[in-house]
């Protein structure tokens, strides 16, 4: 209690000399000094609202069948929900993430969006994207030939898109269903890609830029294509859906929203 009592006393003492030299002080000088608090009070808690109010949405997107809902119920729950789901409607959820249930302390939940891959679908990703932290862009490694050309094109509008583009969106190439033996290996689909992505990028810049409904362009002109040239980062990565194999997403998600 005395403790108590002293600081109080000190506390009082000093705000007393607090309001003397305010008194002493030019009113110009007060003026400007009350303007610096006020300021730097506003800095500070801008920067806190900013650090509060951090995205810790991630967007699954893709075809139709590459197994991004599946993908969506394996971080949730820990199920392939019955091996094939096709979803015609986003799957939303905010929820730790299944590997993480167990453990102890603050974990901070994942805002986790199944965007549906059919084409006449997939406006409705601009829906998210302003709010998303990263993509996850789920690519069917069993399949991946036959469905080259789409896929290409729909990663291209998404590297491409402003809202994605000028926020810097970190965007994760998923290879899923690599637990099949003829699935491709990531290596094999990013170098496809890159080559598929330089041939729209050529083809498309002949167009005139009332044609083009992209935002931006990618690559360096004069330089063939590669993923390292964007401006935000792409990195590329393997999963199973089915067999419950998703660390590599799960590290994506985990980088872009903090604990």
């Amino acid at each position: 209690m005395e403790g108590i009592e002293q600081w109080k006393t000190e506390a009082q003492q000093w705000l007393q000399q607090g309001i003397e030299y305010a008194h002493q002080l030019p009113p110009t000088q007060l003026y400007a000094a009350v303007a610096v608090l006020l300021f730097t009070t506003l800095l500070l808690l801008t920067i806190r609202m900013l650090k509060r109010t951090k995205s810790n949405t991630i967007v699954l997107s893709g075809l139709s069948g590459s197994g991004k809902t599946v993908l969506f119920y394996q971080l949730r729950d820990g199920s392939s929900h019955q091996g094939t789901v096709t979803s015609m409607e986003p799957n939303e959820g905010t929820f730790l993430l299944h590997s993480e249930s167990a453990k102890k302390g603050k974990i901070k939940p994942v805002h986790v969006v199944d965007v549906p891959g059919h084409s006449r679908l997939r406006p409705k990703l601009d829906d998210f994207l302003p709010q998303a932290a990263g993509i996850v862009f789920v690519v069917d490694a069993l399949e991946f030939l036959p469905n080259l050309s789409a896929v290409t094109e729909y990663l291209y509008d998404i590297l491409t898109k402003a809202s994605v583009v000028k926020r810097k969106l970190p965007v994760l190439i998923c290879c899923n269903k690599t637990d099949k033996v003829t699935a491709h290996t990531k290596e094999f689909i990013r170098k496809q890609l890159e080559k598929e992505i330089e041939k729209l990028r050529v083809s498309r810049s002949g167009v005139s830029d009332a044609d083009i409904a992209n935002d931006y362009t990618l690559g360096i002109p004069g330089e063939v294509f590669s993923f390292s040239q964007c401006i935000n980062k792409v990195t590329i990565g393997e999963a199973s859906g089915l067999t419950g194999e998703i660390s590599q997403v799960e590290e994506f998600i985990r980088a872009h929203v903090k604990q």
